[in-house]
């Protein structure tokens, strides 16, 4: 590695990504790029969608980590590794170390997902569950390793880890040679900035741009202060890039090399994973999707052919039933209406067929009688619709104010 003398921190270059690379043939997928006509009609340009979430292990940190753990000296290996993840990070040192041959023990917090726990183990972890939050659980990690010698492999905060990451970065410029900007998903940096090399070294005419989900953005802040600066209690449905710091080594890469950094609400976020499950087929994580929420929120903003990385695939899938519903009302595709009508027999059934004429699915109904705002006669019913958009929601709204029903606003 090079070192830069103002700040006394390596600097991954593309020679770096390149030796990656080659250190990566036959253990990290090169995985699909797939072309999406929705979000190229809405750009106005071709995108194309950089599938990591069909690496192994579910995304694009097996690279990285299995790049930091065969670069180890043999007596380092011999001392085993430790990692702390909520999932991917946990999952890709996993992996790596089994196939290096090295004993590798993940520390992840006791609210992690029990689907990503098992797959951690079935990789051939030794997993010790520990602490409600990733913080605790880090700490846990970091006192093992003073204790037993065993190396920390950080997720994103070494120029090993960087450069392994990196190798998308290449990758999409061989598959789209033709790109003029790059989207990516930004947590603590090491994904940004390992393409933001690849991608810069070779064509730095290509604008690279990072994205953050607003409630986690800390890169903003830290760009604007010159310098990692923290935020309190970052707060998003996308695990994979809730990092309330940027590390040391990445954000000098990223200040350096990616052009823009953008954030994202929660609502972009769910209508892009949506967008991926309906439009593309494919199941992607939130900060997977992140990216598509970009494209989704300012189309317009995207020189093309614009790629997209979907850096990870790995959902839980209570958190996906969830994620799905928020994206589905997101759009305009869920109404939830309260209203009055007269207590009487085959007053709820009248009711559901003005529902049936106006073509809306009701998914749930809430009827109360015994309300002390209720006149004797009346009853209160509550009604949870599955409609086809806004333009529906409107429609079925003033179909049931037609049929002459009070809607409570």
């Amino acid at each position: 590695m090079n070192y830069r003398t103002a700040d006394i921190l390596p600097l991954v270059t593309l020679d770096d990504v390149r030796g990656a690379q080659k250190m990566l043939s036959g253990v990290a997928r090169v995985t699909a790029m797939e072309g999406s006509r929705h979000l190229s009609r809405l750009v106005g340009a071709p995108v194309q969608l950089k599938c990591e979430n069909l690496q192994r292990t579910g995304s694009f940190k097996l690279r990285g980590a299995y790049v930091r753990i065969a670069g180890l000296l043999p007596e380092e290996r011999a001392a085993g590794v430790v990692a702390a993840s909520a999932g991917n990070h946990a999952q890709g040192v996993a992996l790596a170390s089994s196939l290096l041959g090295v004993h590798a023990t993940v520390f992840m917090p006791r609210s992690a997902p029990l689907p990503k726990i098992s797959a951690t183990r079935e990789y051939g972890a030794e997993v010790r569950l520990h602490g409600q939050v990733v913080d605790e659980t880090l700490a846990a990690a970091q006192e093992y390793a003073a204790a037993t010698g065993a190396v920390f492999i950080h997720p994103f905060d070494h120029p090993d880890v960087i450069a392994g990451q990196g190798v998308v970065g290449l990758e999409i410029l061989e598959q789209c040679p033709e790109v003029r900007t790059v989207v990516v998903g930004v947590g603590g940096g090491g994904l940004a900035a390992g393409v933001a090399v690849a991608v810069k070294g070779l064509r730095p005419d290509v604008r690279i741009v990072g994205v953050q989900a607003a409630g986690s953005a800390a890169y903003p802040p830290s760009l604007e202060a010159g310098r990692p600066v923290s935020i309190e209690h970052p707060v998003t449905m996308a695990d994979g890039i809730r990092v309330g710091r940027p590390g040391a080594v990445p954000f000098g890469l990223v200040r350096d090399l990616v052009d823009e950094v953008r954030t994202v609400s929660e609502d972009a976020l769910s209508a892009a994973l949506l967008l991926c499950l309906e439009r593309a087929k494919l199941v992607v994580e939130p900060a997977g999707a992140s990216p598509v929420a970009a494209l989704l929120s300012d189309p317009h903003a995207f020189e093309g052919p614009v790629v997209a990385v979907l850096s990870g695939g790995n959902v839980d899938p209570v958190l996906l039933q969830r994620v799905l519903r928020h994206g589905m009302a997101a759009q305009g595709r869920y109404l939830a209406v309260r209203l009055r009508l007269p207590d009487r027999p085959g007053a709820l059934a009248t009711l559901l067929g003005v529902l049936s004429v106006a073509d809306a699915n009701v998914l749930d109904v809430s009827h109360v009688r015994t309300d002390p705002r209720l006149g004797f006669t009346e009853a209160e019913v509550e009604l949870h619709l599955e409609t086809k958009g806004p333009a529906h929601c409107a429609e079925v709204d003033q179909a049931l104010r037609d049929a002459g029903y009070t809607v409570i606003d």
